[in-house]
This record gives structure tokens, C-alpha cells and sequence, in this order.
């Protein structure tokens, strides 16, 4: 059903119609959602699921040839200028399948069902916040880079910007999430699924550095080097089978989780090796300006509310309202205190802050 989606859709992100953009997503999963709640209320099945998805992406189906004037025709017109840049996508979407589900694969293999289930849903919920947060900005990003490929100079700008957005974003959303993975799987899923929470904590952690890591593709590929990202993503499935197979051929579940982790990071090097060979004058030090804020931050956070002395006997949900308040207050401060004494430079700080003047003030006019 989404390959019958009207491709004119994809003018909305490329024209900054974002408007357009949000309303056909809104609507799309608005109807998933209805239909969701209603067929679970009259059939009490987890079939309701399943028609609810398939109701969401056929009114999108629908909805993509009423909202966009766009009417798709068979044509090979474009086949050769299209395939020399795809053929590479492919190769490169492969790998993110596999780079996403691999080590679903050898858990699944290593470990029993209980297991297997603890670490899908961990999975799962390990990836929520960090693509949450991110989507909206990530569906910005790349027209916004392709307006910029003429001029490196607000390229490289652009991109530092949005890794240290992301960075300020995804790192407390992934470091907060493990912090309080105990709390929040058993208020959220019930005693029985705390065999989940060690997987959350690793799992998160990674999860983050993949999101950090898409301004980086996004760049690669805006600048041509489709390659270069295939090869990137390669990398991270070849260095997890190596890891798995030759490094640890008997390690479990949580060590699996663990290298996953490992893996993210060293292709996150990788990435950004090739991205200072594309964009060059983009230096080891600009990047980590970027993002040594959001890392002091996380820790001091991490700190303070693992030293936090929290009785045995409280309450779960008393407990992660607690944890959740000390991170709302540490990490900021944090940030805001060492980005004040590095004397305020540009960055996502100083964006942030202009924009929430800017609404604040627009909202009192």
C-alpha cells in the first residue's frame, strides 16, 4: 500500500511546505488511530492492530492523490540518471534493514523466548524517544542541506547546527530513558517485563548515537557520496557480525545489546571520517563543540539522580517523577552553565533560546 502513494508527497519536504508535510502525516496516522480504538471496542482482539494499520496506510494511499495535484505515469525516461544514484540507495537501504534487525537475529538464536520477547520490547521502547524527538527536524534537514550544497561554508554551518540540536535532544532522551528504564517498565508493562530493563539501558544509549549519526548520512548523500553512506551502514552490520560471530561467538542477550552499542559508535567514527573528507573545512574540533555540552550535561544528570538517595520502599511512580524532575533541572542548568562559561557561543544553545524568545513573544502579541 505505500508503494501506491502518490510520489508527488515528497514536493511538500523539498518545497519547505511543511504545513502540507504535517497534515498528511497528521491525518494518516489520525485515521490508523481512530479506526485502532474503534475496532479494538467492538471486536477485543489484537487483530484490531492489524486493521488499523492497514487502515491508516490505505487512507493515506488515498489521501496522497487528493492532497498533491502530482499523477505518477510509467516512464523510463529517467531510468539511467535515476538508477546510477539508486542503485546505491539500495544497497544502502539493505543494509540499514539489516543493520536495525541484525542482532534482533542472534538474540533470537542465543536466547529463550522469555528473553527474546524482554529484549524485542526493549528494542522497541529503547528507540522511541530519540525518534520522537528527531523526526520532525530529520524530515527538515535534507532539503535543507540541498538549498545549501552550493555554498560549503552555510553547509557546514547547517550541519553543525543540526548535530548540535540533535545532540542536545537525543542525549538526555536516551541517557534519561535508561536511568529510569526500571521505574518505567514496571508502572508501563507490569513486574513480568523487568527482564527488559537491562536491554533498555544499553539499548538506549545506542540508540541515540544512530540518531546523532543522520545529519551526517543526510550530508553524504546531499553532496553525492551515496557510497559513502552504503559504506558507512555496511560497516556497522560487518563490524557486529564480526563482533558476534569471531569476537564473542557464546555471548547472550545483554552482551549483544552492549556491542551493538559498540558498533554504533565506531561507525559513528567512520561516518564521520568520510564527512570530513566531504566537507572540507569541517574540522575534529567543530563537531566536538557540538556536542561536549550535551555530554557534560548527561552525566552531571546521570550524577545526580544515581546518587540520589531514594528509599527502598517508594513508590515506583513517585520514584520516575522524581528522577524526571532532577534530570528537567540538572541537564539544563548544566548545559546553560558550561555553554555561559565557554563565553556563549554560536550553536544550538544560543538557537534555541532565540527561537523560544521569538515565540514567547509572538504568543504575548
Amino acid at each position: 500500500l505505500v508503494g501506491l502513494e502518490n510520489i508527488g508527497v515528497v514536493c511538500f519536504q523539498k518545497e519547505m511546505k511543511f504545513h502540507l508535510d504535517f497534515r498528511y502525516l497528521f491525518l494518516k496516522r489520525l485515521a490508523g488511530f481512530l479506526t485502532t480504538i474503534v475496532a479494538a471496542w467492538f471486536m477485543r482482539s489484537y487483530w484490531a492492530l492489524v486493521i488499523g494499520a492497514l487502515a491508516g496506510r490505505s487512507f493515506g494511499t488515498i489521501l496522497s492523490y487528493l492532497i498533491h495535484p502530482m499523477r505518477p505515469r510509467l516512464s523510463l525516461q529517467k531510468f539511467d540518471d535515476i538508477f546510477s544514484v539508486s542503485q546505491w540507495m539500495l544497497v544502502r537501504s539493505i543494509g540499514a534493514y539489516l543493520n536495525k534487525n541484525l542482532h534482533m537475529f542472534f538474540v533470537g538464536n542465543r536466547a529463550d523466548t522469555a528473553t527474546m520477547g524482554g529484549y524485542s520490547l526493549a528494542d522497541q521502547i529503547s528507540a522511541m524517544p530519540t525518534t520522537e524527538l528527531l523526526a520532525p527536524l530529520n524530515r527538515v534537514l535534507f532539503p535543507a542541506f540541498v538549498q545549501a550544497r552550493e555554498n560549503i561554508s552555510e553547509l557546514k554551518r547547517l550541519f553543525l547546527l543540526a548535530q548540535g540540536v540533535q545532540t542536545l535532544a537525543a542525549i538526555p532522551a536516551a541517557v534519561g530513558l535508561a536511568l529510569v528504564a526500571h521505574e518505567a517498565v514496571l508502572i508501563l508493562l507490569g513486574e513480568k517485563w523487568l527482564i527488559a530493563v537491562p536491554f533498555v539501558e544499553w539499548l538506549a544509549l545506542g540508540s541515540a548515537f544512530s540518531a546523532i549519526a543522520t545529519s551526517g548520512g543526510y550530508i553524504l548523500i546531499t553532496m553525492g557520496k551515496v557510497k559513502d553512506a552504503a559504506v558507512v551502514t555496511w560497516a556497522n552490520v560487518a563490524l557486529f557480525v564480526i563482533g558476534a560471530l569471531v569476537l564473542s561467538p557464546e555471548a547472550g542477550a545483554l552482551d549483544l545489546a552492549k556491542l551493538r552499542l559498540a558498533t554504533v559508535v565506531l561507525g559513528l567514527l567512520l561516518a564521520l571520517i568520510l564527512l570530513k573528507r566531504t566537507l572540507v573545512n569541517l574540522s575534529s574540533l567543530d563537531m566536538l563543540r557540538t556536542v561536549y555540552r550535551p555530554i557534560i550535561g548527561a552525566s552531571a544528570m546521570a550524577v545526580a539522580i544515581g546518587s540520589a538517595p531514594f528509599s527502598s520502599t517508594i513508590a515506583p511512580l513517585v520514584a520516575l517523577q522524581l528522577k524526571i524532575g532532577i534530570g528537567l533541572v540538572v541537564f539544563p542548568a548544566t548545559v546553560l552553565f558550561v555553554w555561559w562559561f565557554a563565553g556563549k557561543p554560536e550553536g544550538a544553545e544560543r538557537y534555541l533560546l532565540e527561537k523560544a524568545v521569538y515565540i514567547t513573544r509572538n504568543f504575548r502579541s
